[in-house]
């Protein structure tokens, strides 16, 4: 009980500190897992002091792919890599998006989409869980590199922080060198190759 009442006070003085900032601009979150909380803060902070501060960013808070793919992202240069995407937990099942990251892979020409098996499964992390439960969550990332051995991608992608860790530790686990990237990384290889980057 202690721990979720702290809980609560930070996501509160959180909620307060973009309030003062007095703007309804959204809130951009490259994190699916905070991006998940941050929509519940209507919910979790209504019998608090911060109850409206907490319904104002609730509201503002937007995945970064959802303003990408709002905005139509630019195309970039073709990579030529062959690209699994694995969907956070947090973001395809908390948050219900799934159409929006696919939209910015859509803006990186010249990649071959490979597909893993459950790919719509968690891979293990889940916030604490690894800590929490390091025997269940090493079983099911074991499920997760073996879907991905098979597809023999160049890259994985996928949107949250935790999974990335995650992912990446067990790839090397198993002797993979294979790089575990945010969809938004991906789009800035894409850019970076096409020179939209202005440089000293």
């Amino acid at each position: 009980m202690r721990r979720s009442g702290f809980a609560v006070r930070l996501a509160c003085a959180n909620a307060d500190a973009f309030a003062a900032a007095a703007t309804d601009t959204p809130v951009a979150v490259d994190a699916a897992g905070c991006g998940a909380i941050l929509k519940e803060y209507g919910r979790l902070l209504e019998h608090t002091g911060s109850a409206g501060a907490g319904a104002s960013l609730a509201a503002r808070a937007r995945d970064i792919t959802e303003l990408l793919a709002t905005a139509g992202p630019r195309r970039g240069a073709p990579l030529g890599l062959r690209v699994a995407y694995d969907p956070p937990c947090h973001l395809l099942h908390a948050q219900r998006i799934a159409d929006e990251p696919e939209a910015v892979l859509a803006a990186v020409p010249g990649i071959e989409r490979v597909h893993h098996q459950d790919a719509d499964l968690c891979c293990g992390s889940a916030g604490s869980y690894t800590f929490a439960q390091p025997d269940v969550s090493n079983r099911v990332l074991a499920l997760k590199i073996a879907a991905l051995r098979a597809a023999a991608p160049d890259v994985v992608v996928t949107g949250n922080p935790g999974c990335i860790m995650q992912i990446g530790a067990g790839l090397r686990s198993v002797g993979l060198d294979i790089p575990v990237v945010h969809p938004v990384e991906l789009l800035d290889w894409s850019y970076e190759r096409a020179g939209y980057y202005e440089r000293d």
